[in-house]
């Protein structure tokens, strides 16, 4: 039954443009994965899996589109007549260290996010941005279209590199927007994953009853309000430098049916830096920041320690001295 769904997706996304016939599966299997995990948690009206589904559907956005030029040509293979060959034989030469790289960063990034938020959820039980929507199907519908919107657009800058054939890129010569790109992404990762520890562990330590404070404001934390997010949004800034420094070239436009000219520079500019934008502008302004503040500032508004620390610490860009 896989197989022949696969087939049908192929068949459906077999665009002449090569950008089209990366991107349009990738998107239609983000919004496919969202809307199964959507159904039983409307149902159940339980967030426990969001967060999960989320990891899962970067995971198997990142390898469909990594590996849909192989399966393609198997699929045409079949329908010449000629022997069925394993997939892996398909990719031995088939894959360009770039894409390797950028697929492979946002399967760590993935699986590391993923399994931090559902333990999190697993030990408090919920997830108090769904509770004034978990009892209602159409707001918790378009928390998990969201979702999938997210994937799609934050995923953009990998799936054009997935779709650049491996001769292309092997003629684009390394240059520093790739050593920037996976820099800025290591970076980012780092800064994220201590952040995340740093606040696990001040928890751990509260219920454990070897402090009593109310609000972290030690450790990166005195250094920014939400040195996690910023490490998020770092990490996908590299993604799409590094993507950028590419899709800009000649070759890649050529390869992806697009101008060469400036118009085409700066739609490969816009498929890279959607994905930074929009995790930033959702952040900043939509779920990570607007919600916190809201929650801190209703429990520890009035509190003169909580004031000091929210005028002296910068909210995003944590201070260096």
């Amino acid at each position: 039954m896989a197989t022949g769904l696969l087939s049908k997706l192929l068949r459906l996304t077999n665009f002449q443009n090569p950008l089209l016939r990366t991107v349009v599966p990738g998107v239609a299997t983000a919004f496919a994965l969202q809307g199964a995990v959507a159904i039983p948690s409307i149902l159940a009206q339980s967030e426990r899996f969001y967060d999960a589904s989320g990891g899962l559907t970067f995971l198997a956005v990142t390898a469909l589109s990594l590996y849909l030029p192989a399966l393609r040509a198997r699929a045409a293979a079949e329908l010449a007549g000629a022997p069925k060959l394993p997939l892996s034989a398909l990719l031995a030469g088939a894959l360009h260290w770039r894409q390797v790289a950028l697929s492979a960063a946002v399967m760590f990034w993935a699986v590391r996010l993923s399994g931090y938020l559902l333990r999190r959820i697993f030990q408090h039980g919920e997830d108090s941005r769904f509770g004034a929507i978990r009892g209602s199907p159409s707001k918790f519908a378009g928390a998990f279209l969201g979702q999938a919107t997210w994937v799609s657009l934050t995923l953009a800058p990998v799936m054009a590199i997935n779709a650049v054939p491996t001769a292309v890129l092997a003629a684009v010569p390394l240059g520093i927007a790739d050593v920037l790109g996976l820099g800025l992404f290591v970076g980012g990762f780092v800064l994220e994953i201590v952040a995340d520890r740093q606040k696990g562990r001040w928890l751990q330590q509260r219920r454990d009853k070897q402090h009593d404070e109310q609000f972290m404001t030690s450790g990166l934390w005195s250094r920014s309000q939400y040195p996690n997010y910023f490490g998020e949004c770092t990490l996908w800034t590299g993604i799409a430098t590094a993507a950028a420094g590419v899709l800009v070239t000649r070759p890649a436009q050529a390869a992806l049916g697009l101008s060469g000219g400036l118009p085409g520079r700066l739609l490969a500019l816009g498929i890279s830096f959607v994905s930074p934008a929009f995790t930033s502008l959702l952040l900043l302004k939509v779920t990570g920041v607007p919600l916190s503040e809201r929650k801190y500032n209703a429990k520890y508004g009035d509190r003169k320690d909580y004031q000091k620390w929210k005028r002296e610490t910068p909210k995003f860009f944590p201070k260096v001295f």
